[in-house]
């Protein structure tokens, strides 16, 4: 791993249930966020259906939500899903939505040759929001955090390419944002 996160070494707050939590919030706020860009949902809405349907029963998925981590399960190792921060997911949800113009310029800076917000597939560019938000709203929790956060959701999608794209962007915004932690 290379960028802050691998600067940090293995930051991460996975080790304690509230850490898990919080994970899992990252992960359904991601899904939330994707449901919201490609049908045009309201915030509300969205996390209203999640935390009623989606959670309930320890079901962390089901086929009409968004994006499924590769290979079908719940998670990565195929591991049955913590049950997330609620108000963690709300945080993440309404703030990337509130202030999803100003996410865009920060990503579209970071960003590199002929690539742009709009052009990144919509999976990509909800993790980025997902991160640049934190980064930029979240001082509490450190920069390492979050970029190896976001880097393993990440990894629940995409490949290297995808995972590196994610990595070079938030090192990036980290580095500009909370020059103070490097």
């Amino acid at each position: 791993m290379t960028g802050a996160a691998g600067t940090f070494g293995a930051a991460s707050t996975k080790s304690t249930p509230a850490g898990r939590r919080r994970s899992a919030a990252r992960l359904a706020a991601v899904q939330a966020l994707y449901e919201m860009d490609m049908a045009g949902a309201e915030a509300d809405e969205v996390l209203e259906e999640f935390l009623q349907m989606r959670w309930r029963h320890g079901a962390a998925h089901d086929d009409a939500s968004g994006p499924a981590p590769r290979g079908g399960d719940d998670t990565p190792d195929g591991g049955a899903m913590t049950e997330p921060d609620n108000e963690f997911l709300g945080d993440l949800v309404h703030g990337v939505s509130t202030r999803r113009q100003e996410l865009d310029g920060l990503i579209a800076q970071a960003l590199s040759g002929e690539r742009t917000v709009d052009r990144l597939e919509t999976l990509l560019r909800v993790i980025l929001r997902g991160g640049a938000y934190e980064l930029s709203a979240k001082p509490d929790v450190p920069a390492a955090v979050v970029i190896t956060e976001y880097l393993d959701v990440a990894h629940a999608f995409f490949d290297d390419k995808g995972v590196s794209l994610v990595n070079g962007v938030l090192d990036h915004l980290a580095r500009n944002l909370r020059a103070g932690e490097f």
